[in-house]
């Protein structure tokens, strides 16, 4: 079989891959359509991104379903083919290694890497760096803090970008994707003056999480993260880190220990025992939870008030 011919049936055969994973489910872009550019996003808060900023211009797929947990997303061939098919892949370096390996093989200069807008922080960042901490190194972005999104002011940075991509793939809605992409800015401006206003004065800016994800949140509004394992979600802390942050909740009153909506809060609910203190969701909006109504905003908007709420803010 000659090269062209081996060419051809791989074409083939993803686009019949793509074609069924456009019948299989119906928030899938399912191929190219003339109309709109074809997106597909890593995980959520970067569908919010493309929704918001592409409005009716766009068609978005997110590669990780409603409820999972997109760290160890595996990728199907339907999705595989997505990605070889979309207009414009929006992702994550290092936060996804199955979207990482798919864009790299088929993602060529579609491909729009949002930690090349906004450099991503160290996994210490915004809170206490423990020897022996687990997980601060285990994502693929070499001990760096992927939860670039949590900093409303960073995300409005990487929408910018994304209408800037937008443009060069659709020049003549160019305008448009800028004009919303502003629109989308002065909201997260004013999300953010929220979290300065409701976080200003609290009688604790110490906050106990199941993992670090929220370095930048912890980053922008000045308080202080003690993540019970590091970056990854899944990892199950060692009993000297579970005395650990017993003590340093017990030093800093803690009276809430977080946990987020998709991971389990046993081990939360064991801190919490020993503190005596409660448990509360704080999301690190990683994705939505399945049958949510919610959207970006609305969970930052949840997290200020179960923050107000444990840290004592008046």
């Amino acid at each position: 079989m000659s090269n062209r011919t081996t060419s051809r049936v791989l074409a083939a055969v993803t686009a019949l891959l793509t074609l069924g994973a456009g019948a299989a489910c119906s928030t899938s872009a399912g191929g190219a359509d003339p109309q709109r550019v074809d997106v597909v996003a890593a995980f959520y808060p970067l569908q919010f991104l493309a929704e918001r900023i592409g409005g009716d211009a766009v068609r978005v797929t997110n590669l990780a379903k409603p409820g999972a947990e997109p760290h160890d997303l595996e990728l199907n061939p339907s999705q595989v083919g997505q990605v070889s098919e979309a207009e414009l892949i929006v992702y994550l370096k290092g936060f996804q290694p199955a979207v990482d390996d798919a864009v790299a093989q088929n993602g060529g200069d579609r491909a729009f890497d949002v930690t090349s807008v906004q450099p991503l922080l160290d996994a210490t960042a915004g809170g206490h760096n423990h020897e022996g901490d687990e997980g601060h190194a285990e994502e693929g972005n070499g001990g760096k803090d992927p939860h670039v999104w949590l900093d409303p002011t960073r995300l409005a940075g990487i929408g910018d970008q994304l209408a800037q991509r937008l443009g060069k793939a659709d020049p003549d809605r160019a305008a448009d994707y800028t004009a919303r992409a502003a629109a989308l800015r002065a909201d997260l401006t004013a999300l953010d003056g929220e979290f300065k206003h409701g976080l200003a004065t609290c009688q604790r800016r110490e906050i106990v999480t199941s993992h670090a994800a929220f370095g930048y949140l912890a980053d922008r509004y000045q308080l202080e993260q003690v993540g019970i394992t590091g970056l990854s979600p899944d990892v199950e802390p060692s009993p000297q880190r579970l005395a650990q942050v017993i003590e340093e909740a017990k030093e800093h009153h803690a009276t809430t220990i977080f946990f987020e909506t998709l991971v389990s809060p046993k081990v939360a609910e064991t801190i919490a025992g020993q503190v005596g203190a409660k448990t509360a969701v704080l999301d690190p909006i990683e994705g939505l939870a399945a049958g949510s109504n919610g959207d970006y905003l609305s969970v930052m908007r949840t997290n200020l008030r179960t923050l107000q709420t444990a840290l004592g803010c008046s």
